[in-house]
């Protein structure tokens, strides 16, 4: 693989010039000013403190879409993990944080349940947009996406997700050390849990885990337990016939595979509670909950989620033999092959500011894209 990979690598530099620069933004010292598959909002302010947000770009398409919205009481961040394609996390992005709003004004309040509906009837469009492509793109069928969401109202965190993205909280312990709590479970067959789970909803079923080349899969096919999307494993009209090797089942399904269902949970924040990253698997593919946090901790705000990726891209360099420089000079596509699609939003809680009346920007910022525009996230 390493050989391959510098072959890869000598082969596939572009001169800079080529591609439109994607971030303005300085970050000394991280050796990342010249990626230009890398994005970032380095710091901007939010109702509870400050945020910073980044993404890189490894897929030939990016499939990560995420999202930070700002009011004057709220503040929504989400991270969408697509796979088979973008359009799932794109759907997710587009319509998402508008079902949430609707529904948090019509009630006046956030709560586990908004979150829920919100969820579900962005499940419910997805399907729905399949049902009326499938005859003409029926691969539209196999497109899914993770979604990991957060929220903080009035003193209170409400997170939910479907996949194997992750929240992670850093907190002081008594002895003031940075301490990592994850706040979601993966869904993903890798977890002895889930598999448990999985053998329990299908008894019947010896295929619905497949160990492939060392990794359990659902179905032979995927990792992921939870989804938005994903139709050919959750409803039998939506099955792939033999054209399409990848994502074909032998048998139809005779109940969903895949569960779209959210987990939620809910935190009061504390004194204690400083920070909190929420980010794609391709984060936590190379550092741990600890290491990041401790990556938070110490260093700068400015800067610190691009801070964070190219730790990370840097531990996979390490891991492939490969120098960081060069990962850098990959085309898109052939970057896979040394890491993932990558997005990091840290979010600080300033507990000061939880009660402050002063007004804050109100901004709506989308992961790669340089402009960010008013937000009306207020509902009460």
């Amino acid at each position: 693989m390493c050989s391959w990979l510098g072959r890869a690598v000598s082969s596939c530099f572009r001169p800079l010039s080529q591609y439109a620069r994607m971030n303005k933004d300085d970050c000394e010292g991280l050796g990342s000013e010249d990626d230009v598959f890398l994005w970032s909002r380095d710091l901007e302010k939010h109702s509870h403190g400050e945020f910073s947000f980044a993404v890189v770009q490894a897929n030939q398409v990016l499939e990560d879409q995420s999202q930070v919205e700002t009011g004057r009481h709220a503040t929504f961040v989400g991270v969408y993990d697509g796979h088979g394609g973008p359009e799932a996390s794109r759907y997710i992005c587009d319509h998402l944080f508008h079902h949430l709003l609707r529904l948090a004004r019509e009630n006046g309040i956030m709560s586990e349940d908004i979150l829920r509906n919100a969820l579900s009837e962005t499940e419910n469009g997805f399907l729905t947009l399949v049902r009326r492509a499938y005859e003409i793109r029926p691969v539209i069928a196999a497109i899914g996406s993770c979604c990991l969401v957060g929220i903080i109202w009035k003193r209170t965190l409400y997170i939910a997700n479907l996949g194997d993205s992750r929240a992670v909280i850093g907190y002081l312990d008594q002895s003031k050390k940075i301490i990592a709590e994850q706040l979601t479970k993966d869904h993903n067959a890798s977890m002895e849990e889930v598999r448990k789970e999985l053998k329990a909803l299908h008894p019947e079923d010896s295929q619905i885990l497949v160990l492939k080349q060392g990794v359990w899969r659902i179905k032979g096919i995927i990792q992921v337990s939870r989804s938005i999307g994903d139709a050919y494993l959750k409803r039998p009209e939506f099955a792939l016939d033999p054209s399409f090797p990848r994502f074909h089942l032998p048998e139809p399904i005779r109940q969903p595979v895949l569960r779209s269902d959210p987990a939620i949970c809910t935190r009061d924040l504390e004194a204690n509670d400083k920070f909190l990253i929420f980010a794609s698997d391709g984060l936590w593919e190379h550092l741990t909950n600890q290491e990041a946090v401790e990556i938070v901790h110490n260093n700068p705000r400015v800067g610190i989620a691009k801070r964070l990726l190219v730790s990370a891209m840097m531990k996979a360099a390490k891991t492939r033999q490969i120098p960081y420089t060069e990962i850098k000079k990959l085309d898109s596509g052939v970057r896979r092959h040394v890491h993932d699609d990558i997005t990091v939003v840290v979010v600080y809680i300033d507990h000061g500011m939880l009660d402050d009346k002063t007004s804050t920007p109100e901004i709506s910022v989308r992961g790669f894209v340089d402009t960010a525009g008013p937000s009306n996230f207020n509902f009460s």
